[in-house]
């Protein structure tokens, strides 16, 4: 039979519950505000993306007694438009998947990345994070090659990498290297909310267990 505390022992045990209490509630009030926060990030980029598909379909329907190059060129990057959206909105899926380790929803991303450029049968990616390589299965490192960090509150915790395997002559001087990068760009972004987030809750998860473990000593 355990033996009994002390009103002292009692006093000082119902104090540092009461303390892990309020740490844990504060902790829980700030992760909702987080996720809150990196939700509305993510609304205020898709937005961003559907206004430029919008503003696309509006130059078409205003071409559509233009020539057939120039409307064709249109139809092109309306098209490319919808494969970056679609890889974006894949990507946000990726996070709400049930049972999917930060490690799977990664390896599914860079897996997302080559259909969504210009030119997929020649490209590859690659995401480093914690010491951890995700690539693709046609990986291989070239001289050609788009690069993104990954940063969460400011600090890099990883990279985000594109490679052609070969220089492409019918890519558009300057231009197609714009579009990727912000392609990517964007994707870094959704990696680093993505991060965030497994963070914060692994932090609500540990007060969690923590909190039970002090109830139960308690008991």
């Amino acid at each position: 039979m355990p033996e009994k505390l002390t009103y002292k022992e009692l006093e000082l045990k119902t104090a540092q519950l009461e303390r892990e209490f309020i740490e844990y509630v504060h902790k829980e009030k700030e992760f909702h505000q987080k996720r809150k926060s990196i939700e509305f990030r993510h609304m205020r980029r898709t937005l961003s993306l559907i206004k430029i598909n919008e503003e696309l379909n509006r130059e078409i329907s205003e071409l559509k007694r233009a020539n057939k190059k120039r409307l064709g060129n249109v139809s092109n990057k309306l098209k490319e438009r919808v494969k970056e959206l679609k890889c974006l909105y894949d990507i946000s899926s990726l996070s709400v998947v049930p049972n999917y380790s930060l490690d799977d929803v990664l390896q599914a991303i860079v897996d997302l990345i080559p259909p969504a450029i210009q030119y997929p049968e020649i490209a590859c990616a690659r995401i480093r994070f914690d010491g951890y390589e995700f690539v693709t299965k046609n990986f291989k490192e070239t001289i050609w090659k788009l690069s993104e960090a990954v940063k969460v509150n400011n600090e890099r915790i990883g990279s985000l990498e594109v490679f052609h395997f070969k220089e492409n002559p019918g890519l558009e001087e300057g231009k197609f290297l714009e579009e990727a990068k912000n392609l990517i760009t964007a994707i870094a972004e959704s990696i680093a909310q993505i991060v965030e987030r497994e963070w914060a809750e692994m932090e609500i998860r540990k007060y969690r267990d923590k909190l039970e473990e002090l109830f139960k000593q308690n008991e």
